[in-house]
């Protein structure tokens, strides 16, 4: 079957009201078997970790499978190579600081300013508190790129961690990943990556891109509010972990400190098996090119699932520039090549000339369409763009559950506001 838009929007529940989604970058509505992975959890067998009794044993079982499906989802070696907490920056936060105790005063530590602040804010308190030194990567402002060039010459000071975004939560760019990982690694640092804006636009591999860290975020991707960590076995199981005594010395559970958000955790995999009857529904244009790099069961109908729904949100950010490029006074941050269109995901941030962000937002609020303004926790995009004072940016973020016809809408509503 062809990508069929109706299909998809029948499995989110909350679209049906009258209102146009277009702030997923944010956080995306939540997919039908994920909300019932999380009722089914909670009245079914809802218990705490590692019990001698039925719901305990079955909740146990919930959750190792979650951390499979994610593992499936990114491509990890195993399932221990997950860590499931709160949201990116948590997870974030939680393993800089087992990352310090292996640094000295002095090191150096490479963050871009294409990133989100979850990506920058932890290594900026880690060189703080250790003493270490911290290197920037500048962007080209004229397309929103990661400047390259920038990158190399930052790693001849051969940092010993290289934090970077797969794709720009604010101006939607895709960075060549696994060329950045092969650069960092050769310098001899270790990788860490921000997935949160990529993950529900594409396939990833982490094994591939030969990162030793990649997070996300489910409710980016369909699902709960919870976020994943994925890092290489050998690193996590050497790495100290800041817990209590009683608690396992093992991976996974030596990183998830305390009483998890079991329910949370099982809406997870409730959205991977979204994503996966995503594949089998949707991807068999695809089929035949995974099975040949190796991807079998749920990995194969995973890897189907994201290729084909990103060929459909190529089609969305064809149509969403097109409809900002065509009202007077508006600027996009970002590729805007139609030839380009692999570089980015369909998130597409613009100022208007003479127009407050936050103003434009509210009337286009007002509408029924639901669209994000202001920096977005992208600062250093912001900042270096000289944008925080005249209030950020617009930000239109659709996913595969949208269509062409609600950006043709927000298309409307904008030029009537202007």
């Amino acid at each position: 079957m062809s990508f069929d838009v109706n299909v998809v929007r029948r499995q989110f529940p909350s679209l049906n009201r009258p209102a146009i989604f277009l702030d997923n970058p944010a956080g995306t509505q939540i997919a039908k078997p994920s909300l019932d992975r999380i009722n089914r959890y909670l009245l079914e067998y809802n218990a705490n970790h590692e019990g001698m009794f039925e719901t305990s044993r079955r909740s146990d079982e919930v959750l190792h499978e979650a951390h499979a499906a994610m593992a499936d989802f990114l491509n990890a070696a195993r399932p221990e190579e997950i860590i499931f907490g709160n949201n990116m920056t948590t997870l974030t936060l939680h393993i800089s600081r087992s990352l310090a105790r292996t640094l000295q005063p002095g090191d150096n530590l490479l963050v871009t300013r294409l990133d989100h602040d979850a990506n920058i804010s932890p290594w900026m308190l880690i060189a703080e508190d250790k003493g270490c030194n911290l290197l920037w990567v500048d962007i080209d402002v004229e397309d929103g790129t990661l400047d390259l060039d920038d990158f190399a010459r930052a790693l001849e000071k051969k940092p010993k961690i290289a934090a970077f975004g797969y794709a720009s939560n604010l101006l939607g760019t895709i960075n060549p990943v696994k060329q950045l990982t092969k650069m960092a690694k050769d310098a001899g640092a270790l990788v860490y990556i921000d997935a949160v804006q990529y993950a529900p636009h594409g396939p990833i591999d982490v094994q591939d891109i030969g990162c030793d860290f990649l997070v996300c975020s489910s409710y980016k991707f369909f699902g709960p509010h919870a976020g994943a960590l994925y890092g290489r076995y050998d690193l996590l199981n050497e790495l100290r972990a800041y817990k209590v005594r009683p608690a396992s010395d093992e991976l996974p559970y030596k990183f998830e400190t305390g009483t998890q958000n079991h329910e949370g955790i099982a809406g997870v995999l409730g959205a991977l098996e979204y994503l996966e009857w995503l594949g089998m529904q949707f991807g068999a244009d695809q089929e035949s090119a995974w099975k040949e790099a190796g991807f079998t069961g749920r990995r194969l109908e995973l890897k189907k699932g994201m290729s084909a729904m990103r060929a459909y949100e190529s089609e969305l950010s064809r149509a969403l520039i097109k409809v900002v490029e065509s009202v007077p006074g508006t600027r996009i941050y970002g590729v805007t090549d139609r030839d380009r269109l692999d570089e980015r995901v369909p998130t597409v941030s613009f100022t208007l000339e003479g127009r407050d962000p936050e103003q434009i937002a509210d009337a286009i609020g007002k509408q029924n369409i639901y669209v994000w303004n202001g920096h977005n926790y992208a600062l250093a995009i912001v900042e270096r763009l000289g944008l925080l004072e005249a209030g950020g940016m617009v930000r239109v973020g659709p996913v595969h559950y949208n269509t062409v016809d609600e950006i043709e809408r927000f298309g409307e509503v904008l030029k009537s506001i202007v």
